[in-house]
């Protein structure tokens, strides 16, 4: 028991460097590389404790315009998607990319608080679905995550890694040479971005709908996801944050014990039951905003619920009337809020 409380004290030691900045305005690292990278929590300040809450988003955007045109009932109802922060996503090298990541983090350390950064530029990409794309080759990432990580140095961030890669890899998308080589891809992008003490690396893990973490577990081993800060789950999905918690848990221990995040974005009303095939995860209808953003989960091993996918913005061109992927969809976006 003695033991027990010294290792939870080690770990709360651990969680308040990782993040931290010292007065002088440089990071400080003071863990231990066995343990998972630390992740500070700050303390609340505002509507939500800690989490940068990007202007440039598509929601804050169009909550402005709506606002500067008079639409004050339906401004009303966005308010509520984008008065929470959620994720900024880098999906492409088009000139500018890296300065955009140095404003977006130099931003978020001026108010004090920490942006979460989605990376999605793996080589072949969703496989050839409706967010296809990504780097040509191997180097062209590589490279590509060396811009990322050298814009973030010296600042915080919470960086979610290619959601889906791994998924993908696991359930038949790729061969097993491509497969095998995705994975070293990934591996050597924690190693890269690992090597900024302000940043918190969580590889995705796909969600419990998908993939089961029997199987899950030694692809994201082979990614590297015992040298990141941990992983994270259902991202862009529906999954309920209890069926959550527990494929996290049990991931968590098939992986040293790695800590995770959840994605609760579009979670409140758990996965859509009554259609099929791709209507299942693109803009399912009858979907909710889920428990909002925050780095205070209570439980030991979520280091944050998150809004990784951002509420509003289409998950592709599936449906009458939905934009591709990526683009603001209005009225999907209300209906996440009820209205």
């Amino acid at each position: 028991m003695a033991r027990h409380r010294y290792r939870r004290g080690r770990r709360a030691q651990l969680l308040a460097a990782l993040l931290g900045v010292t007065t002088a305005g440089a990071v400080a690292l003071t863990h231990d590389p066995a343990e998972p990278a630390p992740l500070r929590t700050p303390p609340a300040t505002g509507p939500v404790a800690g989490l940068y809450l990007d202007p440039g988003g598509l929601a804050p955007r169009y909550l402005r315009n709506l606002r500067g045109s008079g639409r004050h009932a339906e401004a009303a109802v966005i308010q509520r998607i984008a008065d929470q922060p959620a994720a900024t996503w880098f999906t492409d090298a088009r000139p500018g990319f890296a300065d955009r990541a140095r404003r977006l983090v130099t931003a978020a350390s001026a108010a004090g608080k920490t942006p979460v950064v989605t990376l999605y530029f793996i080589p072949h990409r969703d496989c050839r679905q409706y967010s296809a794309g990504g780097a040509r080759d191997a180097q062209t990432y590589r490279n590509w995550i060396s811009s990322m990580a050298a814009a973030m140095r010296g600042h915080r961030a919470l960086v979610i890694l290619e959601p889906d890669a791994v998924a993908h890899a696991v359930s038949g998308c790729l061969g097993p040479r491509a497969s095998a080589a995705r994975y070293a891809l990934l591996a050597d992008a924690i190693d890269t971005l690992r090597a900024e003490p302000g940043v918190a690396v969580y590889l995705d893990a796909g969600h419990p709908g998908w993939v089961s973490a029997s199987r899950m577990a030694p692809a994201l081993r082979r990614s590297g996801a015992t040298r990141a800060r941990g992983f994270a789950v259902n991202v862009a999905n529906f999954q309920t944050t209890r069926t959550n918690l527990r494929y996290g848990t049990e991931l968590s221990r098939l992986l040293a014990g790695r800590h995770f995040v959840i994605d609760t974005s579009r979670n409140g009303n758990g996965p859509a039951r009554r259609v099929r095939g791709d209507r299942q995860w693109c803009n399912p209808p009858g979907r909710r905003l889920g428990h909002a953003p925050t780095l205070r989960t209570g439980q030991e091993l979520v280091d944050a619920y998150l809004w990784v996918k951002r509420p509003g913005e289409s998950d592709g061109a599936c449906g009458a009337g939905a934009p591709p992927a990526g683009q603001w969809y209005p009225a999907y976006a209300r209906s996440l809020t009820g209205s």
